[in-house]
């Protein structure tokens, strides 16, 4: 690998602190990893953050949304945040939700989602923010009535009765919560209340006894994971976890003392990286949050576009799959380069970004500023609230994910030819709520999370350079050769070699001779390429020999590129049927569910690795 030394590398250093590693073996070569920087003390709940703020700088900003009759920004101070939190917690504390019926949120995220959790967590009552796509993209419910079963919340909120309205009707005989919503139907058959409407600050004093009485300990939010069988999984994230997160965080990014973060941000509130990580982050450090009413995707990015030449926020949050589709545009508009690169970083988690996106948004930096925006990663899980790890340095490649946060311990134990990684600290939960089976099964013997990742050292002979997360340990499997194949990392490689046809890549081949990629294709990129209006059926534009030529011509790139059988694959399937959230396929992350991809298309993995010539192309053919 080449030695990268950005030309503002000093000045990219000074907003971190200097990357430090303590590490020790035991006899079994179990390596053990801290990070040597103390953990301050953290405040004793979430709503602390808001009452200091709300003293501190009352008629500050705190958070801004779009949700209003002519799109323009509706904003609350943390005077006014404060203010209504109280309001809503009196009136939440007469509904019937209490530690045992949270509070359940069905809806987008929005200012009115935002307070009504800051209130519900400011009087102990735990917040559960439930993926929209269970309620509006699902076709059966079944997974929003698993999850309504298992909270029996004393709550639930939707933004629009009308637009969730089919789906409280599907949970309708299954609980006893009161309705809640910002907007209703003009019939209001559920007996909802306007949100407006919910305040009872006459309970100003109850409300002060219950935020008093709240601990480290106490129960902040209840998050459920994206697995994609069994009953649902709802992670207990408690104030502990939360705001140890932040301090250690500040910690590492000291900067944050003296500038506080700006951002505009979409990323769920039914996720540990959007409702734990930067709504958190933003709050902690007396900043300021614009609710993006746009999406990394086609119909909605030109939103957030608009919304950063608007606002010019100090730094980006996004999985990798925003940043690919943020690049199109960037190469585009001037503007919008001035503003994207004129951050104090840039910000992915959630998934590997690949090489090509990570080199272009370095060159289109420097191009732009003349110098390289910091570019970093982190890595953690909804069971670490979310940071376990944090690259607080520049990193040479893309994949980087650091080291601990201080406060944290990491146990790296050996799995065949890789690192097992393991997780200890204030910033890891408790368990999993009415699940005493699987919180058990969660943790080894010596109290460490048992997260099922992989990782591996950027160098083993000096750690302080940071560990690349090497996969699930369960995605990988052997081909019938016994020969391992390394699935994350080959599934970034893949995604590189096929750069621009391939969105993203399932990798296939357990106990078969070859490894073969099922791809769901970039469909903008491959009809400019095949030249093929939006009326052309996708399995058309799919078998155009322009797009079959650059699919030959990236696998055997991948395979030129060496490493042996284990690091390319010799056919290839475009799949023309989006993964599916319903079904456990993809993340509110966008990131792919391999195993339940493979398990539900069993008949393309068949064909892939049969005879099948459909959209479909091998190196022996």
């Amino acid at each position: 690998m080449n030695h990268f030394e950005p030309d503002n590398g000093e000045e990219i250093s000074a907003l971190f602190a200097e990357p430090q590693i303590n590490s020790h073996v035991d006899k079994a070569g179990t390596i053990y990893l801290s990070n040597p920087l103390d953990l301050p003390i953290f405040a004793r709940c979430v709503g602390d953050w808001l009452v200091k703020w709300a003293a501190e700088k009352p008629d500050t900003v705190f958070l801004a949304d779009k949700f209003t009759p002519d799109n323009s920004w509706r904003k609350i101070t943390y005077q006014q945040a404060l203010t209504r939190v109280a309001e809503l917690a009196g009136w939440l504390l007469e509904t019937g939700a209490d530690t045992d019926r949270p509070i359940a949120i069905l809806s987008d995220n929005a200012i009115d989602h935002a307070l009504l959790a800051f209130a519900g967590m400011h009087v102990g009552i735990p917040v559960a923010t439930v993926s929209t796509a269970y309620s509006l993209a699902s076709t059966d419910y079944q997974k929003l009535k698993a999850m309504i079963e298992l909270l029996d919340p004393g709550v639930i909120f939707v933004s629009d009765l009308t637009v969730y309205g089919a789906a409280i009707s599907a949970i309708a005989d299954i609980h006893t919560a009161q309705l809640l919503a910002s907007a209703l139907p003009e019939e209001n058959g559920f007996n909802a209340t306007l949100f407006t409407e919910a305040r009872k600050p006459e309970n100003s004093a109850k409300v002060a006894g219950k935020f008093a009485n709240i601990g480290l300990d106490t129960t902040a939010r209840l998050l459920f994971t994206s697995g994609s069988t069994g009953a649902p999984k709802a992670v207990v994230n408690t104030h502990r976890m939360l705001t140890s997160n932040q301090e250690a965080n500040l910690v590492i990014w000291p900067f944050l003392k003296d500038t506080p973060p700006v951002i505009v941000d979409w990323l769920p509130w039914s996720h540990t990286f959007g409702c734990n990580f930067t709504m958190n982050l933003v709050l902690r450090n007396g900043g300021t949050m614009y609710i993006d009413d746009g999406k990394p995707a086609p119909p909605l990015i030109h939103k957030t576009i608009q919304n950063f030449k608007e606002i010019h926020p100090t730094m980006c949050f996004n999985v990798p799959r925003g940043y690919e589709i943020l690049l199109d545009a960037l190469e585009s508009d001037a503007e919008f380069r001035d503003v994207f690169f004129d951050m104090d970083l840039i910000f992915y988690a959630a998934a590997a970004l690949p090489k090509t996106v990570w080199d272009q948004l370095i060159k289109l930096s420097i191009e732009t500023t003349g110098h390289m925006t910091p570019l970093v990663a982190a890595w953690g899980s909804t069971e670490t609230a979310p940071l376990a790890t944090s690259c607080h340095f520049q990193a040479e490649t893309t994949g980087n994910i650091g080291l601990p946060i201080p406060g944290t311990e990491l146990k790296l134990i050996p799995n065949g030819d890789k690192l097992e990684v393991r997780v200890k600290g204030p910033n890891v939960t408790l368990g999993y709520y009415k699940n005493d089976e699987k919180t058990l099964e969660a943790f080894d013997d010596e109290g460490f999370y048992i997260m099922g990742d992989a990782v591996r050292f950027a160098n083993a002979d000096a750690p302080e350079k940071g560990l690349f997360f090497d996969g699930r340990v369960s995605e990988d499997f052997k081909l019938s050769s016994g020969t391992w194949v390394s699935v994350g990392e080959l599934r970034v490689a893949g995604i590189d070699a096929l750069t621009p046809i391939a969105q993203d890549i399932v990798v296939t081949g357990h106990n078969r001779n070859e490894i073969g990629f099922l791809i769901f294709p970039n469909e903008i990129a491959c009809r400019r390429i095949a030249e093929a209006k939006d009326d052309v059926l996708i399995e058309t534009v799919l078998a155009d020999k322009r797009i079959l030529a650059m699919l030959d011509e990236g696998l055997r790139a991948l395979q030129t590129s060496g490493g042996g059988s284990s690091r390319y694959a010799t056919r290839a399937r475009f799949l023309t049927i989006p993964p599916n959230q319903d079904k456990g396929e993809i993340t509110d992350k966008a990131y792919l569910n391999q195993r339940q991809i493979l398990s539900n298309r069993e008949a393309d993995v068949n064909l892939l690795q049969g005879h099948d010539s459909t959209a479909y192309t091998s190196l022996k053919r």
